[in-house]
């Protein structure tokens, strides 16, 4: 990503203003039930449970080694899980060689064949699987007419952009007409101009399609701009699987809050129904006991007269600068240093008065090392 990513709050106001995609959407066109998957004494996969709905656009995000590809490789059919099982429909997919299952795989490599045309490219699977000229050609324009590709037919993809090469691999795999579209990590070979540009073109062509696409990445602003869901996989276990909204702005654990975006967690000693957590204390309907909260940094703002929220005072360590917006590190009257994000570069200098609501301390599970 570029030197200076939009917030993670933006990047969801501006998703949350298209249209829902999973609401509505109870059918489950694919299930995945408690896959395990092992490499000789190395655990990769542990038990993962997931239902994908027909038309939905969910990733797969985690860091490296959390298993996300092997996930993938599983659904296609290139790996063997270890134990559980997979369900396309009323049928066992994982009983299925590759080549019999309606999913077609986009590589990050996209794995053209530099000797052939771009529409050569893409019929090629057809024609190895005996389809007849004339259906050939047809699905071949509708599938480039689909990526914006036609005038682009008689090229081969040495002579054609990063991007472009990429509408090729998905035409490629749409011409197979899948049911299953799965994708492994496709963007990031490309620059961060182009990348932001093929999120919002991939995001249009899912819908215009209405395929189920399975996306995989690390990157986090990827998958909250682009998923209905996200299921976010941490050493081969599912840590949340929610839409981004929700990822977002109510994390389940210490990780999922700390992974999505920047946050503050504070350890706080709920007594009597408030949380004390040094200087800052709030109200708080929860058990006695030690609890574990996130407080994301553009919930903490400057206080305001009459405002019923936590004050609190607080000195200014330093400024990280975001383009719109600006990352500062404050430091409490106990030591305590928190991230706070200035909608605005320069609004904090010096010593402070600030506040937060008591509902944007989110409880979340403290996640094991």
């Amino acid at each position: 990503m570029d030197s200076a990513p939009q917030p993670a709050s933006k990047v969801l106001q501006a998703r949350a203003s298209s249209p829902a995609q999973h609401e509505g959407r109870n059918s489950s066109l694919l299930s995945i039930r408690c896959v395990a998957k092992t490499f000789g004494k190395h655990v990769v996969l542990h038990d993962i449970s997931l239902d994908v709905a027909e038309g939905e656009f969910l990733t797969i995000l985690g860091e490296s080694g959390s298993g996300k590809t092997t996930l993938l490789r599983i659904i296609a059919g290139f790996e063997h899980a270890s134990s559980g099982e997979v369900w396309m429909g009323s049928e066992r997919l994982n009983l299925l060689p590759p080549y019999k299952r309606r999913v077609n795989t986009v590589f990050q490599n996209y794995a053209l064949f530099p000797h052939l045309t771009v529409e050569e490219n893409v019929a090629y699977g057809p024609r190895v699987a005996k389809t007849p000229a004339d259906e050939i050609r047809t699905r071949v324009e509708e599938a480039l007419a689909k990526v914006r590709m036609q005038a682009y037919a008689k090229y081969q993809p040495s002579k054609i952009s990063g991007g472009q090469q990429q509408r090729v691999a998905l035409a490629r795999a749409l011409v197979n007409r899948p049911r299953l579209l799965l994708l492994d990590e496709p963007l990031s070979a490309l620059d961060a101009n182009l990348r932001r540009q093929m999120q919002s073109e991939l995001k249009s062509l899912q819908r215009a399609v209405g395929i189920t696409f399975i996306f995989v990445t690390h990157d986090q602003e990827e998958a909250m701009v682009m998923s209905d869901r996200i299921a976010l996989l941490r050493a081969g276990e599912l840590e949340q699987v929610a839409p981004p909204e929700e990822i977002y702005s109510r994390p389940s654990t210490s990780y999922t809050a700390q992974f999505i975006g920047y946050t503050n967690l504070l350890r706080a000693d709920v007594r009597g129904g408030v949380a004390k957590s040094g200087p800052l204390s709030w109200p708080l309907q929860a058990p006695d006991g030690i609890g574990l909260f996130s407080l994301r940094p553009e919930c903490i703002r400057l206080a305001r007269d009459g405002s019923k929220g936590v004050r609190f005072h607080a000195g200014v360590l330093d400024h990280a600068f975001h383009g719109a917006s600006e990352l500062v590190r404050i430091e409490t009257s106990d030591a305590q240093v928190l991230t706070v994000r200035a909608s605005q570069p320069g609004v904090l200098r010096g010593e402070v008065e600030l506040e937060f609501s008591p509902d944007d301390a989110v409880p979340v599970r403290e996640s094991e090392k």
